[in-house]
């Protein structure tokens, strides 16, 4: 659900912005997700390593539903993006709560081929989330993309709650329950929430609502900069009580996990939200056209992720991987900033495939490693700092994308169509260029809106390639052999 509900949004974005005339909110439909889930990562992850696994885990379900529930019924963009951002909340615990659970469950050497299957329905529900949105937003309403998760969710938490066994940290399950939630990092919580959603602000403000020089925007640079300062120091003063313990980062694999996870999370979710934009405008594609024109990349994601978590368990290494990771999603990356309007669906197909290998590499591995280098009373805070990376560098850098994509966008237009107002145009939504332009405007509308998109390809063709730094300072550390106490 939480994998579908990152990428279901995409296709149906442009008629989103059509209804509440919001084209300069897209960015926030997948950023207050990314956001919450980002600012509640890490203490999800202290939970699950003090309370019960299992009621932690149906807890953010059930955020999860009532988010989506108030994003089905959103009479506004506003409530529209808060709803996306409670149902984030419930989102960060669902995905690190399914691999914690199963590194309490299996053994380390196969967890890699789980990983690997994680990966691969990670990659059905983005194949699912773009094809339904399209399919609900031509043929019912883009609502349905939200309510679909309230029976998938009702469903989860029955057999979750019936079938799981309970499971509790042993070093804490001798402890009350007040006990437990002494050890939880309130402090570290007070100064890192607001850090993330002051940087996150002032970035979606930065350049379009205020200029960047502004005092609100240094105001919230600035206030960022120095909570997350004082988040670092009270990790440090509290070491094991920590929401991250210093002990973790300081460990190179861990930081090169959240390295590239962070890198590659944002190329990834970038790609995600602007080249359906590019399918629906440039390609005069419907939403649900627009989801099975992106199948070449997803279904390569899913093939890949399968192979080579497969080969991790036989062979034991995943560093390998990732550095090819690495390497191929750049190339495919760097493939789709050649488009036009006029690219060939030969080569946008092939272009795809080209960074779905590359994803489906590595994109799971940082996960391994984290599991592989730490003891297991540290996975869940490993497996939540991973994931940390990964959406808050989505977060962040769709927002920066966004004010990348609209400003080229703005300037493009006053080069090809200065006659036209950009205030209009942004307006219209991405599936309404054709009907807010005059006839003899629109050849340079679509032109100035294909060069802002592969303009803003860049970014995550940059973070992939940067991504091999993460992987280059990983240790070379086999899955075999280490031996957990499993919990059930």
């Amino acid at each position: 659900m939480s994998s579908q509900d990152q990428t279901i949004v995409a296709t149906a974005a442009p008629e989103i912005t059509n209804q509440f005339k919001s084209l300069a909110d897209v960015g926030w439909y997948g950023s207050a997700y990314l956001l919450t889930t980002a600012a509640f990562q890490l203490p999800f992850g202290k939970l699950y390593s003090i309370l019960s696994v299992k009621w932690t885990f149906l807890v953010t379900i059930f955020i999860f539903e009532v988010g989506s529930l108030i994003c089905g019924a959103a009479n506004s963009s506003a409530v529209l993006i808060a709803g996306r951002a409670i149902a984030g909340v419930g989102g960060a615990g669902i995905f690190s709560g399914a691999l914690i659970i199963a590194a309490h469950t299996i053994p380390l050497q196969y967890r890699p081929i789980y990983t690997g299957a994680v990966g691969a329905i990670s990659g059905i529900a983005a194949i699912c989330g773009p094809l339904l949105g399209g399919l609900f937003t031509d043929h019912a309403s883009w609502r349905w993309c939200f309510y679909i998760n309230l029976p998938l969710g009702g469903i989860t938490i029955a057999v979750v709650a019936f079938l799981t066994p309970s499971m509790t940290p042993k070093r804490t399950s001798t402890l009350t329950t007040k006990q437990r939630l002494a050890k939880f990092d309130f402090l570290g919580m007070a100064a890192f929430m607001p850090c993330i959603i002051s940087c996150l602000l002032a970035l979606q403000w930065g350049g379009t609502k205020y200029g960047w020089g502004s005092t609100r925007i240094v105001a919230l640079f600035m206030t960022s900069f120095v909570l997350f300062c004082c988040f670092v120091g009270i990790q440090f003063w509290k070491q094991d009580n920590a929401t991250l313990p210093p002990r973790i980062m300081k460990k190179r694999s861990v930081a090169g996990a959240v390295f590239f996870s962070f890198a590659l999370g944002a190329a990834f979710f970038t790609i995600v939200y602007y080249l359906p934009l590019w399918f629906q405008a440039i390609k005069q594609a419907s939403a649900a056209r627009s989801g099975v024109m992106n199948l070449p990349m997803v279904l390569s994601v899913v093939v890949i992720s399968v192979f080579a978590g497969g080969m991790i368990s036989a062979w034991g290494y995943y560093t390998p991987f990732m550095i090819l990771c690495a390497a191929v999603s750049a190339v495919g990356a760097g493939l789709l900033t050649t488009l036009e309007p006029d690219t060939p669906s030969s080569k946008w197909i092939g272009y795809q495939i080209v960074l779905g290998v590359g994803l489906g590499l590595g994109m799971q591995q940082p996960l391994m490693a984290v599991q592989t280098v730490l003891d297991m009373a540290d996975v869940a805070a490993g497996t939540a700092v991973v994931i940390f990376g990964q959406t808050v560098g989505g977060s962040l850098i769709l927002l920066i994308a966004q004010n990348l994509f609209q400003n080229k966008f703005i300037g493009n237009l006053g080069s090809y169509v200065p006659d036209v107002n950009p205030a209009l145009v942004l307006a219209a939504g991405a599936t309404g260029l054709e009907k807010a332009v005059p006839e003899a405007d629109k050849a340079g509308v679509l032109q100035a809106y294909n060069d802002a998109v592969t303009t803003t390809l860049l970014v995550p063709t940059a973070l992939a390639a940067v991504s091999i730094l993460g992987a280059a300072i990983m240790e070379w550390k086999s899955v075999k052999g280490k031996k957990f106490d499993l919990v059930g």
